[in-house]
C-alpha cells in the first residue's frame, strides 16, 4: 500500500500529439511522438512501442496521458522526456490512455 502523498508525486498530464512518425532509430518497432502539454509545460518528445494499434497519422491531434516528471531516459538513439500511459491488451500490447472529451493541454490527473 502507498500513501496518497506518494501518488501525488507522479505528475500525470494530458497533452495533444502534434507530431508522430515511425522511430527508425529504435531496435523494437516504435513511434516517435511530440506532445504539446500547453504553455506552462511545453512540448515533450517520447518513443513508445505503439505500432500494433496505432499509425502515426491517426495519432495526430489525439490527446494522451503521460507522466511528465520522470527523468529523461535514453531509448535507442533518442532521449525520451515523458512516459505515455497505456494498458496491456491480452497479448501485452499497449492501448493508450486517452480522455473521451477534449481537455486543456497540461491538465493534471487527480
Amino acid at each position: 500500500m502507498i500513501n496518497y502523498s506518494d501518488f501525488e508525486k507522479v505528475d500525470i498530464r494530458v497533452g495533444t500529439v502534434i507530431e508522430a512518425k515511425l522511430n527508425k532509430k529504435s531496435i523494437n518497432p516504435s513511434l516517435y511522438l511530440l506532445i504539446d502539454f500547453g504553455k506552462k509545460i511545453g512540448q515533450k518528445k517520447t518513443s513508445a512501442q505503439l505500432t500494433k494499434y496505432y499509425l502515426p497519422n491517426e495519432l495526430l491531434g489525439k490527446q494522451v496521458a503521460a507522466v511528465i516528471n520522470f527523468p529523461p531516459k535514453q531509448i535507442g538513439k533518442m532521449i525520451s522526456e515523458v512516459l505515455v500511459l497505456g494498458f496491456p491488451d491480452d497479448d501485452d500490447n499497449p492501448v493508450l490512455v486517452m480522455p473521451t472529451m477534449k481537455i486543456s493541454n497540461g491538465g493534471k490527473l487527480f
